[in-house]
């Protein structure tokens, strides 16, 4: 919580210099210009002051309401161009000074003569509403990072601290705006008309996300510089129960015994001696193995005395891709001291059979250690697993002592490690590896979805059935729905496109589609609210808009700054072939 606040300072800091804080900046040094010393003081308290009541009733009013995210920054654009086009024109600016000089006249009387401390802050609470829409696109993300914290303790001090940044960058510009603002008075109004112009070019280059680039670069860049190792939002308390919740729910078999029935909950959680679950299953019934010496097979036999970590795994999952960067810091950091981990691909979809495929993932992905390609869910059901990902710990004995499905725990997965080897009599030395992943971010409304008939689900149009369908034009998709217009080929488990789109309206930060185009590369282009996605807001697989689909994979195709409402439409080319979304 601590390293947070200390973010929320800096972006705010930042945000103090951004674009969509040029209106602000003006009327700030024009008033910190005059009265006494300590009226700049006052301004950016009560700035800091009214910014964050501000921004966190906005923030909890629009969830509350199920309005767009992106409010607030519509609010900004209308401000800067209002603003802008007022300033352009000296009557209606003439005017708009009027009232303000009575609004800070009314301010002065209740601000010992609006010199001093007290008149500052009544103009810096007026400021402070107008500044709110201007930090919302990183204020947001922040808040939805700190959305374990309880609403007084948590939320409230980071959206101050961001406000107090915010308010000490604009100190000192006001401070030193005392010398610069003085020689300038003589020549005011083409100083006015330019700014008005400034503004409204700002809020041109808004509406074309130019802006959203620089956000991003701190909303997104910063943390990870910040923060070392990134545990995950399953790290927390509501999150962590839930999955310890489901692990008690689930009846998994190892050695024909289910894990529900021989692991408590503490010994999932608690730094406890870890207990013995059962005889670790052989590897059965596999195809193809990487990255063993001559691609020759393992054996749990041959790797006793080893500790080994079973990690069950399909290259198209996005929870198990977030796993990877621990996976393989884990088997750099511990691999001389007796840790073998092995990678049990187990398909999903009809492509992750293919062996090519399957290395060619271990290759993008930078996979050192052994894994082996489990088509017929041998080795899987040997071990009674139910979930992708999922990682069984086994002591060099070949006992099974420690099980966890699905992400995080990190933290606790590397002591399990670091105990089983210590058990085996390995001296593990030196510091923890340090691990910069992708976390999923907190506030996701939208559930995975898959394409095909067998599973389609909150699809806005009629019962989906196999077969070659040409779809009306649908009403638009409410939140978390889809829908498909157009021609497409409904499969069982997925779907090819012979020239329609979809639509879905998605409540998430990222989003990821499985796709394929056995015919060769397909093109499909990728629409964020009716136009051409913006390269700062696009995912890794997407480029000029859009995006070449070649191998069959997971691509990512939306990246925001965090999480928001919003409708994307999809139109590939004929060819491609879809089978399911998912979202972070």
């Amino acid at each position: 919580m601590a390293l947070l606040i200390v973010f929320a300072f800096i972006a705010g800091g930042a945000t103090a210099v951004s674009p969509c804080v040029l209106p602000i900046l003006p009327i700030a040094l024009s008033a910190g210009a005059t009265g006494g010393r300590r009226r700049p003081l006052g301004i950016v308290v009560g700035l800091a002051v009214s910014f964050t009541f501000a921004i966190v009733a906005l923030v909890y009013l629009i969830s509350a309401l199920g309005l767009p995210d992106d409010l607030l920054r519509k609010l900004a654009i209308f401000v800067l161009i209002a603003f802008g086009i007022t300033l352009m024109i000296p009557k209606l600016a003439a005017r708009l000074e009027a009232w303000l000089s009575r609004f800070a006249g009314r301010a002065g009387v209740a601000g010992r003569g609006g010199e001093g401390f007290w008149s500052g802050t009544a103009v810096g609470s007026s400021l402070g509403l107008v500044y709110a829409p201007c930090a919302g696109p990183i204020l947001a993300g922040v808040i939805t990072v700190s959305a374990a914290q309880t609403f007084t303790v948590g939320r409230l001090a980071v959206a101050l601290s961001y406000g107090l940044g915010s308010a000490f960058v604009l100190y000192l510009l006001m401070v030193g705006g005392r010398r610069v603002v003085a020689p300038l008075r003589s020549r005011g109004n083409g100083l006015q008309v330019a700014m008005g112009a400034v503004m409204v070019v700002v809020a041109m280059a808004m509406l074309q996300n130019y802006d959203v680039r620089f956000e991003n670069a701190i909303a997104s860049d910063l943390p990870s510089f910040l923060i070392t190792p990134t545990h995950g939002l399953e790290d927390t308390a509501a999150a962590r129960s839930a999955l310890e919740e489901a692990r008690g729910e689930a009846a998994h078999g190892i050695g024909g015994r289910a894990v529900s029935q021989v692991v408590p909950k503490a010994a999932t959680a608690g730094r406890q001696h870890l207990p013995v679950l059962g005889v670790a299953p052989e590897f059965v019934e596999t195809q193809r193995w990487f990255n063993t010496p001559g691609d020759r097979p393992l054996t749990m036999r041959g790797l006793r005395g080893r500790v080994v970590l079973i990690d069950f795994w399909t290259y198209s999952c996005i929870n198990c891709l977030r796993t990877l960067p621990y996976l393989k810091a884990w088997d750099a950091r511990y691999r001389r001291d007796g840790l073998t981990i092995v990678g049990v691909h187990t398909p999903e979809f009809p492509f992750e059979h293919e062996a090519s495929n399957v290395a060619e993932a271990i290759e993008r992905n930078g996979l050192r250690y052994p894994v082996v390609q489990d088509n017929n869910y041998g080795t899987w059901n040997a071990y009674g697993n139910q979930y992708w990902p999922a990682e069984y710990f086994i002591d060099p004995k070949g006992k099974v002592r420690f099980v966890d499905f699905g992400e995080g725990s990190y933290k606790r997965k590397e002591e399990v490690i670091r105990e089983l080897l210590a058990e085996a009599g390995r001296r593990v030395l030196g510091r923890r590896p340090v691990v910069h992943a992708v976390a999923p971010s907190a506030g996701v409304t939208t559930p995975e979805t898959y394409l095909g008939a067998a599973r389609a689900e909150r699809f806005t149009n009629p019962i989906l059935s196999p077969g070659l369908h040409d779809f009306a034009t649908p009403p638009p998709p409410a939140l978390n729905e889809f829908a498909y217009h157009g021609r497409w080929r409904i499969g069982l488990h997925s779907v090819t496109a012979v020239g329609g789109s979809l639509d879905l309206n998605f409540g998430a930060r990222r989003v990821y589609l499985v796709l394929g185009s056995p015919a060769g590369p397909r093109r499909m282009k990728v629409l964020l609210d009716g136009r051409p996605i913006a390269a700062s807001l696009a995912g890794s697989d997407v480029h000029n808009g859009g995006v070449e689909v070649s191998s069959e994979r997971l691509y990512e195709l939306v990246d925001l700054p965090r999480v928001g409402h919003h409708v994307l439409r999809l139109a590939p080319e004929p060819g491609v072939m879809g089978y399911a979304f998912t979202f972070g």
